[in-house]
């Protein structure tokens, strides 16, 4: 009864942490929206912008691509694929060349190896099972009462929280990798050039947020199973 009673008690943990997500959540909204409506004076689509990127690196065999949905971009390492959202890849706004940028980013990563993003894809089976397993079998433990089930149930869930760490030098690293680009070929204005740097940074907060909550949770986890174990 201990552990079940400590799980809602300990539920203030994760209030901040939620609210804080929901405002970078809105954020990216609202200056994806904004800069959506502002065409960028270059004339460039997001597909154009990303793939001068990769030109401007020497990268000629990465594909760029349309996916459907909204903010559904993403680099695929396995088919070197960049993958625009059909918000993004016929755009000329500022907010499509600044995220196809950024995509474009990852793309330079894996072509000269980046470390960071190296030891991300490596614990990724590890997060997977984490992600999948961790917090089931911490609650299983603490069902059966068995401390040492639910420890391993909150040391694989740690796998997530190491992901979203590592994922933040990798994403704050690409958008880096897109401003300076946009900035030093003059893909933008310079006013246009700030509207660009706020959409990327309120996505990159969004990984912030993400760490946050992984790690609140893990705080949560132990002060259940900590606080069931001395009642």
């Amino acid at each position: 009864m201990g552990y079940y009673l400590m799980y809602y008690m300990t539920g203030f943990v994760m209030i901040p942490v939620f609210i804080f997500a929901l405002i970078c959540q809105s954020s990216v909204k609202k200056n994806f929206r904004r800069y959506s409506q502002v065409v960028s004076r270059s004339g460039m689509t997001g597909a154009d912008a990303a793939w001068r990127l990769l030109q401007l690196n020497g990268i000629n065999d990465v594909k760029i691509k349309k996916v459907a949905g909204t903010l559904t971009d993403y680099y695929d390492p396995r088919t070197k694929e960049i993958c625009l959202s059909e918000d993004v890849f016929n755009s000329r706004s500022i907010a499509a060349i600044g995220v196809a940028c950024h995509e474009a980013g990852h793309a330079c990563q894996h072509a000269e190896g980046y470390f960071p993003l190296k030891i991300r894809n490596f614990v990724i089976p590890a997060t997977n099972i984490g992600s999948s397993l961790g917090i089931p079998l911490c609650l299983i433990g603490m069902f059966i009462r068995s401390e040492t089930i639910a420890y391993i149930g909150i040391i694989l869930y740690c796998f997530v929280a190491l992901f979203q760490l590592i994922t933040l030098p990798v994403e704050f690293n690409a958008s880096k990798r897109a401003l300076e680009t946009i900035e030093s070929n003059h893909f933008m204005t310079d006013s246009e050039y700030l509207g660009a740097k706020k959409v990327l940074t309120a996505a990159a907060l969004t990984y912030v947020a993400a760490l946050a909550s992984a790690l609140a949770t893990i705080f949560r986890l132990l002060l259940v199973v900590n606080g069931g174990n001395r009642r």
